[in-house]
């Protein structure tokens, strides 16, 4: 356990060059045969090959590829449990990783064993953990449950503890692998803000997630992986843009042949419990409700109302987004990057209502999804994806996307 606490080095964690090789026998046999003779009997496979990069405090990273791009390995050379087996990696201060939360504990201890064990094996000594013991039990909010087996613990209950745990001493470098946050709503909130909380006090953070959402909203810089070699790294947004586009290609080439219909669009999902935040209602103005199959949007212009029901007092942030059926992004817009909020009704729930004048698409048919965020905007308690499908016949007959303003000189 290091002694540099949020105060650790200026640059905790540094690869130049990392590589890791595994090696692939045909058989049991052959890998027995190479140990006995001495003879290159495998099939080298590099998980990664030839990673440099350095975080310095306080910076956040996202890493973002394809399954198989070896993100779970880099991850899993930063926090030391694989060695790479070419090239340099350092790392200064304490390391927290958010990884498979609850895997180390023993099913037949107690919680509150499983916090000493759990601890011991992250750096926490017996003396700190007794020390840390009360805000742990705090945060997890498991109750009386600490002194049972943690077999008899749902699966909520295990994660709950174990992040209370992981994170109950602020590391020089957190680790988080796919997941913000876990458990229901309310807990969901209160990890991202004790990650938020990391960051604010200069901890370095390396994000890895399928969500291009969540690394826009948190990442400063990203790194590109795909089988294993640096695809691109830098400033959040061209690597994202990078990705994103390849990822359009690949589905593109996967996709049904032409002339078969896209998938309808999803429709609102089931009600949530009555004291979950979520969204009520999602309307868009001017469709054709008689219309056979994909609604006409009548009109220039598009008017959509959003009703959402929050957590109590919270000023609650919503989200909405175009797509073509297919899945191309158009557009997409949330109320806290833009300064806006939804109006609280007289019944508690809240409203906001977005127009888009002359919508500059062209011909074609489209989707809409809309999000309900917290007030930071980080944790998404609610999504309709896709739940809305329309027709538009653009004005002009030129082909393209959208029509961007423009003049002619």
């Amino acid at each position: 356990m290091s002694g540099r606490a949020a105060h650790g080095a200026e640059v905790p964690i540094r690869l130049e060059g990392v590589g890791k090789e595994y090696r692939l026998y045909d058989s049991p046999r052959a890998r027995l045969r190479a140990l006995l003779t001495g003879r290159a009997l495998h099939r080298s496979h590099w998980a990664l090959q030839d990673v440099s990069l350095e975080l310095r405090r306080g910076q956040c990273l996202g890493v973002v590829g394809s399954n198989g791009a070896g993100k779970s390995t880099l991850l899993k050379l930063i926090t030391g449990t694989l060695q790479p087996t070419c090239g340099r990696l350092t790392r200064d201060g304490r390391v927290t990783a958010i990884l498979e939360l609850g895997a180390g504990f023993h099913p037949d201890f107690t919680g509150r064993q499983n916090l000493y064990f759990g601890g011991s094996l992250i750096g926490i000594g017996h003396e700190e953990m007794a020390r840390l013991e009360p805000q742990v039990l705090a945060f997890a909010e498991i109750g009386e449950a600490i002194d049972r087996p943690v077999k008899t613990y749902s699966s909520g209950m295990v994660v709950r503890l174990a992040f209370a745990l992981v994170t109950a001493v602020a590391p020089d470098l957190l680790i988080i692998d796919e997941a913000l946050a876990v458990g229901d709503q309310h807990f969901q909130k209160k990890c991202v803000e004790r990650i938020q909380a990391f960051r604010d006090g200069g901890c370095t953070i390396l994000f890895c997630s399928h969500s291009p959402y969540h690394v826009r909203q948190l990442c400063d810089v990203a790194l590109w992986l795909d089988q294993g070699r640096v695809m691109a790294l830098g400033a959040t947004e061209p690597v994202l843009l990078a990705y994103e586009t390849h990822s359009r290609l690949l589905s593109a080439d996967a996709s049904a042949a032409p002339g078969e219909d896209a998938a309808a669009p999803a429709g609102a999902p089931p009600p949530r419990a009555a004291d979950e935040a979520a969204i009520v209602s999602a309307t868009v103005a001017g469709l054709d409700a008689l219309a056979v199959g994909t609604p006409l949007l009548q009109g220039p212009d598009m008017e959509v109302t959003i009703t959402v029901r929050g957590r109590g007092d919270e000023q609650p942030h919503v989200g909405f987004m175009i797509e073509q059926t297919r899945g191309v992004g158009i557009t997409s817009m949330v109320t806290h990057e833009e300064g806006a909020a939804p109006r609280r009704l007289a019944d508690g729930t809240w409203r906001s209502v977005l127009t888009l004048p002359e919508l500059p698409l062209h011909s074609g048919d489209y989707v809409i999804s809309v999000y309900l965020f917290d007030q930071s905007g980080l944790v998404v308690y609610d999504q309709w994806h896709q739940f809305q499908g329309f027709r538009f016949v653009a004005p002009v007959r030129t082909p393209g996307l959208v029509r961007l303003p423009h003049h002619w000189s």
